[in-house]
C-alpha cells in the first residue's frame, strides 16, 4: 500500500512593486507602499515639504533627493512627479509646483435642478 504524499504548505504570495512598473492610481486604501521606491520618495518629500500649500518645484525635489541639479535630472524628476499627479498621488499647480493631494469635499447637486446649484437661481 502506497502512502499518501504529505501536503505541501501554502505559499503566501506578496506583491512587491517592480522597478519600471506602471504607477497605480491612488485610491481608497492605497498607501505609498504601492509605489516603487523612486516614486515613493517623491510623494514622501512633497508631503513633508516646506510650507503647507506652497508646494515644491521639480528642481527642489531633485535637490532634496540628493540628485545633481542639472536639466537632465530635474526633467526626470518632473516626469515622475507629473505621472504621480496624473494618477492622483500629487497635485500640480499651473506654475508647475507639486503639492500633496487632499481629498476634496463635493457638494451633491440639487435633485431636479439642471444647473445643480440648488439655490433657486
Amino acid at each position: 500500500m502506497q502512502e499518501a504524499p504529505e501536503p505541501v504548505p501554502a505559499v503566501k504570495v506578496v506583491k512587491v512593486p517592480v522597478a519600471n512598473s506602471i504607477v497605480p492610481r491612488f485610491g481608497e486604501g492605497r498607501t505609498v507602499e504601492a509605489l516603487v521606491p523612486d516614486y515613493r520618495r517623491i510623494v514622501e518629500l512633497v508631503e513633508s515639504g516646506p510650507e503647507a500649500g506652497e508646494g515644491m518645484s521639480a528642481k527642489e525635489i531633485a535637490f532634496r533627493l540628493g540628485l545633481e541639479v542639472v536639466p537632465a535630472k530635474t526633467e526626470g524628476v518632473r516626469s515622475k512627479a507629473r505621472r504621480l499627479a496624473e494618477r492622483g498621488w500629487l497635485a500640480v499647480s499651473p506654475s508647475g509646483r507639486f503639492t500633496p493631494c487632499r481629498p476634496t469635499v463635493t457638494v451633491p447637486a440639487a435633485v431636479g435642478k439642471p444647473g445643480g446649484r440648488g439655490d433657486g437661481s
